[in-house]
């Protein structure tokens, strides 16, 4: 890798306006939305809807500590079914959807992404320091095309007045050109009406992919999204897709099970799929048969 790509690769950066009236984070997430691709082998739908997902998550668990980490559940009517994407405040980011081929028929002029999830929940846990049992927080979507439905969240159950762009980017194949996000939001002193202003000039704003398609980064993105309005950077961190299954913990998982169910596994080698980065793991016969023994030392 050279200067310029390592320079470029996913990152966040997260910043605060110099009058202290509002913070805003941006990310790049072209190579982790890739790679959930190739990971989970996505349609086009999956691949734009996921990474919306993925790119906020990695936004809202910036505002955590170390491996405190955020998780949204999205459910739906449509043909995706559901999707679940974590983060932590390292930049470890991962996910899946229960339905990784879904699509829909682009040739229909009223179709909308938003249509791939439907009308359903969202689910957001946060998993604190010092907390016994992640704090949850549900709510009933309002469009299903992950951007409105967040940003929805925030206002109702977070009661912070955001502002929210998600972007993947996609070329006339098919494949995914660049892909991140921004997120400001408004802090207790900032004037009435300062946030509504911003939202309107985002709207008139390219998409956030454009402007890393035209060889911008997030420090581009940071000050012109923001400007005239002068923004100190606090804080940037690299950004990866990045599961921590392993056999060991499939292993764990499976010493979980009661001995009656264990025993019908006796004898056949196991493969088992972590559903959130599609590795597999073998569990031979032989380490079945000392679960089985363990388990039934338990018994006694």
């Amino acid at each position: 890798m050279n200067k310029k790509e390592f320079e470029f690769k996913d990152r966040l950066i997260k910043g605060i306006s110099k009058d202290v009236h509002f913070k805003i984070s941006v990310v790049k997430t072209t190579e982790l939305v890739k790679e959930a691709r190739e990971r989970h082998d996505l349609s086009l739908l999956n691949t734009v809807i996921l990474g919306r997902a993925l790119t906020a998550t990695m936004l809202m668990a910036s505002e955590l500590k170390g491996e405190e980490r955020i998780r949204l559940r999205m459910e739906g009517n449509g043909p995706i079914g559901s999707l679940v994407a974590e983060a932590n405040s390292l930049g470890e980011v991962r996910g899946y959807v229960a339905n990784p081929s879904a699509e829909l028929d682009y040739t229909d002029s009223s179709t909308t992404f938003g249509q791939g999830l439907g009308l359903g929940v969202l689910t957001f846990s946060k998993t604190l320091y010092n907390e016994a049992e992640p704090r949850t927080s549900t709510i009933q979507s309002i469009n299903g095309d992950v951007t409105s439905d967040i940003a929805h969240y925030l206002t109702q159950s977070e009661q912070v007045d955001s502002a929210l762009i998600l972007d993947v980017g996609m070329d006339e194949n098919g494949e995914v050109t660049e892909a991140g996000g921004l997120l400001i939001q408004k802090l207790p002193d900032a004037p009435d009406g300062q946030i509504d202003m911003l939202q309107e000039r985002l709207s008139s704003f390219p998409a956030v992919h454009k402007f890393f398609e035209d060889g911008q980064y997030i420090d581009d993105v940071m000050q012109k999204v923001m400007s005239p309005i002068k923004v100190k950077e606090l804080s940037r961190q690299l950004v990866d897709f990045f599961c921590r299954c392993s056999k060991d913990r499939f292993l764990n998982a499976l010493s979980m099970l009661n001995y009656d169910d264990l025993k019908e596994m006796k004898g056949e080698s196991q493969e088992i799929v972590c559903q959130y980065c599609n590795n597999r793991e073998e569990i031979s016969k032989e380490e079945i048969a000392e679960l089985i023994t363990s388990a039934k030392a338990k018994m006694n």
